[in-house]
């Protein structure tokens, strides 16, 4: 007798790891051995995707594929079965033979969930076609409105054990990545403390439409709890303890404790980040935000509490007291556009750590060169920073630690660039201690932010690659200064923008920018998500070759990419 199948009861919520599925469709009429180097292919494209592509915690995604050559429906039947019982989050699919569209791949389509991300990814061969069925069935699928990312490579047309080329693998992986953060986010959740802070628009959690586009959940609680659980010691003094010990056993005096019962808030602000974690990890929250202003440090109506900024630090950083940990992106002043632009960038990077920054002053090249020449710093044609300007990226909070060295640097490196200063007090009346460093120039990235229209319901990406620049001492000093010299400051040059376009298009007063982060795997997932792409830097060329991926032939039939979003998003594709 037939009897539903009990699931074990547990108390723990495994997170899942994307799942790829990679196949190939085939014609029917082809020899054996043509359909024994479709099947080899298969299994190369998919060891290149388990070796090369990790989630955020770098655990390996798991990658499944199957020798089951889709010749029409049955076939496509029984891969789509096989997916779906894999838990497959993203095809990709690495055509070497003609076969034909609608009994194959888009067969195998239509048992899946209509955003599922797909790749084509084939050789340009000659002999028996692959590509000439990727355009085949790109173009079919185009016409019906699915987005696909076609990447036509190269492999060798003869041999069994064809190789894709670096290109070839180079835009697969970036796909990959594109693909692993639009699925891997869905049915997550990110915690904010505390309601919108300091009257910022730009910085409201739009929970339905973050929902809506990205599948994220945005969980709140009152920064009332997180009071009561420290003045209940709602944490682990043991903890706290090895915590305390480790900081100022790397900071030793770089960290001020002159000011009033500093030490006893500096271990208040260390006990919340031990209490933000746990809190965070039990809801299993991929992100989280801390609302400092006004309330919790500065509102002298109640009792201002010590800020949090090592807090903010340590949870964007890849190490803690207790060693290596995954990145946790984390926004202060509750910004959570900020803290989504910074979960998505640290996702698509294989979970390098992110940058939160005020867009502070702009320092256009005259003006640069004119303090520079004021202090006596001399400059040529070939310094940055006097030709192009830059932005002084400096921000009270969060700022991760990490960016006080440069990417790959040990922490115990990194920490001898730390310092804690005492709070400015005419901001923060609850004291404690900033963090602060000044990060090192050479580190090139993407530096951008998402922002919300309230007349379309859509998210857009305003973005740039960059890379940061070192000031002479003297110089450095000057512009530190000129704004708040305890906080962190991280002097950042876009590649494209000028200093006028810059400083006219910043979305928001926040900006962020995270290391080695490839173009192409921020377009594709721009693409998955329907999010515009806002570069309007009159020097940035339309297409790059080797640094953007191609458009989706989808955006060219309907208009353009932006239209082609507009209809995805409202439904109509």
């Amino acid at each position: 007798m037939k009897k539903a199948r009990k699931l074990p009861a547990s108390n723990n919520a495994k997170q899942s790891t994307v799942i790829f599925g990679v196949c190939a469709p085939c014609d029917p009429r082809v020899d054996q051995e043509s359909r024994n180097r479709t099947c080899n292919i298969i299994e190369t494209l998919a060891d290149i995707i388990v070796k090369n592509v990790k989630m955020p915690d770098g655990t390996p995604v798991r990658v499944v594929w199957t020798p089951i050559l889709i010749d029409g429906e049955k076939e496509a039947d029984i891969v789509a079965g096989q997916f779906r019982d894999a838990g497959v989050d993203a095809i990709v699919c690495a055509p070497d033979t003609w076969a034909f569209p609608q009994l194959t791949l888009m067969s195998l389509l239509a048992h899946m969930p209509p955003d599922m991300p797909v790749n084509i990814t084939c050789g340009n061969s000659a002999p028996k076609p692959g590509v000439v069925y990727a355009h085949a069935v790109n173009g079919a699928l185009a016409q019906s409105g699915k987005l696909t990312h076609l990447n036509i490579g190269s492999w060798p047309d003869t041999g069994m054990k064809p190789k894709p080329s670096k290109e070839t693998v180079k835009a697969l992986i970036d796909w990959c990545y594109a693909a692993l953060t639009f699925a891997g986010l869905k049915g997550r959740r990110v915690l904010i403390f505390g309601h919108d802070s300091m009257g910022m628009e730009t910085a409201l959690s739009h929970i339905i439409p973050t929902r809506r586009t990205f599948g994220l959940e945005i969980t709140r609680l009152d920064m009332k709890l997180l009071a009561d659980m420290l003045t209940k010691g709602a944490y682990c003094k043991k903890e706290l303890k090895g915590l305390h010990s480790w900081l100022t056993g790397h900071l030793g005096k770089r960290i001020d404790l002159s000011g009033e019962k500093a030490s006893e808030k500096l271990d208040q602000s260390l006990a919340v980040y031990l209490i933000m974690r746990d809190l965070m990890a039990e809801i299993n929250a991929v992100g989280g935000g801390f609302m400092n202003q006004l309330e919790w440090g500065s509102d002298l109506r109640g009792i201002p509490l010590p800020i949090c900024d090592m807090a903010e630090s340590l949870m964007n950083s890849s190490f803690d007291h207790n060693g290596p940990k995954e990145v946790v992106p984390f926004a202060t002043e509750a910004d959570t556009q900020g803290l989504l632009t910074m979960l998505f960038m640290t996702w698509l990077s294989a979970g390098n750590p992110p940058l939160f920054m005020d867009f502070r002053k702009v320092w256009e090249p005259w003006e640069i060169q004119k303090a520079a020449k004021n202090l006596n710093v001399k400059f040529t044609k070939n310094d940055i920073w006097a030709q192009r300007g830059f932005v002084d990226g400096d921000n009270s909070g969060s700022a991760s630690l990490n960016w006080a060295g440069k990417p790959g640097d040990p922490m115990e490196k990194i920490m001898k660039k730390i310092h804690m200063p005492g709070a400015e007090l005419h901001y923060f009346a609850g004291g404690g201690n900033s963090v602060s460093f000044i990060s090192p120039g050479g580190i090139s990235g993407i530096a951008g932010r998402l922002t919300f229209s309230g007349l379309t319901g859509m998210f857009s990406l305003v973005w740039d690659e960059a890379i940061t620049v070192d000031l002479p001492a003297k110089l450095a000093n000057f512009v530190a200064n000129s704004s708040n010299v305890t906080w962190p400051h991280t002097w950042v040059v876009p590649k494209y923008a000028s200093m006028t376009e810059y400083k006219q298009y910043a979305p928001a007063n926040h900006f962020h920018m995270t290391w080695n982060l490839k173009v192409a795997r921020l377009q594709y997932w721009m693409d998955l998500t329907s999010v515009f792409s806002v570069t309007p830097w009159q020097a940035r060329p339309n297409f790059i070759d080797g640094f953007d991926r191609p458009l989706p032939l989808m955006y060219l039939i309907n208009g353009d990419e932006n239209t082609t979003k507009r209809l995805r998003a409202n439904g109509t594709a």
